[in-house]
C-alpha cells in the first residue's frame, strides 16, 4: 500500500468541556481531558487507523510530553525518527469545548517552531505529502517549509495542504497565504478558511477563486456536509452523515485522512469526498482528535 508523509504540527490538547456559559472571574464546572493533537499529527494518526502505512515529520520537545505524544503516535503506526528539541517544551493547546461542539482554541506552538527542511525523511517512497499550514503559516518555520516544498516538487511528491485555520492566516498575511496555494495539488479548507481566502461570501464561487490557483479544491461545511471541485469539471457536493456530536476537535483532521487515504488509490474525487466524510462523523462522535481515545 502507498505511503503517505505527514508534515507540521503535534501538540499536547487540553480538551476542557464545559455546559452553559463561562463564568468570567469565577468558577465553571467542566470535564477536561487531555489527547494527543496537532494537525499534521492528528491526520497521521487517522490515516493509520484507517490502515495506511504514513510516517508524520514534526518537532517536539525533550520532555516527558514529547515523549509521550511521539509514543502515542507510535502505538498507532505511525512511523517517526526525528531528535526532540533539548531546549523548548512541546506544543500544547487549550481547547474549550461548549454544549454544541463546537470548539476554541488557545496554542502555543512551542516545539514546533524547530522544524527545518533537514527533517524530511527520503521521499522515493512516498507516493503523496500533507503539509499543515501551522507549519507554511508560522514565520518561525515558513522558509523551512517553503524548502520542503520545493523537495517534494522536485521529487514529484503530490502535496495535499490545509491551511489551518483563519486565525493563522490573519496573522501572517492573506495575501502572502492566497499566493502560496500555487504551490500545491490540492487544497483542503473548511467553510471560513474558504470564503476568507477567496474573499467573497458565496461558497461556489468562493470555489471557484480557489481553483484559479490551485487546480484541486475540497471545502469542508460541518454539518452541510462538503464539496470538491477539479479545475474545468463540475463540483461534487455531498451531505454530511446523520451524527450525534459530542466533539468537534479534529474533525477537520479526519476529513482530511479520509480523503488522502482514499484519493491515493485511484483520483477518484466522489469517493474520497464520501470517505472524507465518513472518517469526520467518526472523530465528531468521541472526545478528541484522534481515533484511539475513550468516548
Amino acid at each position: 500500500m502507498k505511503s503517505i508523509l505527514c508534515i507540521g504540527d503535534v501538540m499536547l490538547d487540553v480538551v476542557v468541556k464545559f455546559d452553559g456559559q463561562i463564568n468570567f472571574d469565577s468558577d465553571t464546572k467542566s470535564k477536561i481531558t487531555t489527547h494527543g493533537g496537532g494537525a499534521a499529527a492528528n491526520t497521521a494518526a487517522w490515516l493509520a487507523e484507517l490502515g495506511r502505512p504514513v510516517q508524520f515529520v514534526g518537532k517536539v520537545g525533550s520532555d516527558s510530553i514529547g515523549r509521550e505524544l511521539i509514543a502515542q503516535l507510535t502505538r498507532v503506526g505511525v512511523a517517526y525518527d526525528i531528535a526532540p528539541s533539548l531546549d523548548i517544551s512541546s506544543g500544547m493547546v487549550v481547547v474549550l469545548v461548549d454544549r454544541n461542539g463546537a470548539r476554541t482554541m488557545f496554542p502555543d506552538s512551542g516545539a514546533n517552531s524547530r522544524l527545518t527542511h533537514s527533517d524530511l525523511p527520503q521521499l522515493e517512497k512516498f507516493s503523496a505529502a500533507f503539509l499543515s499550514g501551522y507549519a507554511l503559516f508560522n514565520p518561525e518555520t515558513n522558509l523551512e517549509a517553503r524548502k520542503m516544498i520545493e523537495s517534494l516538487k522536485s521529487a514529484g511528491v503530490p502535496i495535499i495542504f490545509d491551511p489551518a485555520s483563519v486565525g493563522t492566516m490573519s496573522a501572517f498575511g492573506v495575501e502572502a497565504a492566497r499566493a502560496a496555494l500555487k504551490e500545491f495539488d490540492i487544497c483542503i479548507l473548511n467553510e471560513s478558511e474558504a470564503k476568507f481566502l477567496a474573499d467573497c461570501a458565496d461558497i461556489s464561487a468562493a470555489l471557484s477563486r480557489l481553483l484559479e490557483s490551485t487546480p484541486i479544491v475540497a471545502i469542508k461545511r460541518g454539518a452541510s456536509g462538503a464539496l470538491v471541485g477539479k479545475r474545468g469539471e463540475s463540483a461534487i457536493e455531498k451531505s454530511a452523515l446523520t451524527q450525534h456530536v459530542i466533539d468537534t476537535t479534529g474533525a477537520g483532521d479526519s476529513f482530511n485522512a479520509g480523503f488522502i487515504h482514499q484519493w491515493v488509490e485511484n483520483h477518484d474525487l466522489s469517493a474520497s469526498l464520501a470517505a472524507a466524510i465518513e472518517t469526520s462523523a467518526r472523530c465528531v462522535a468521541i472526545i478528541g482528535a484522534r481515533p484511539s481515545v475513550n468516548p
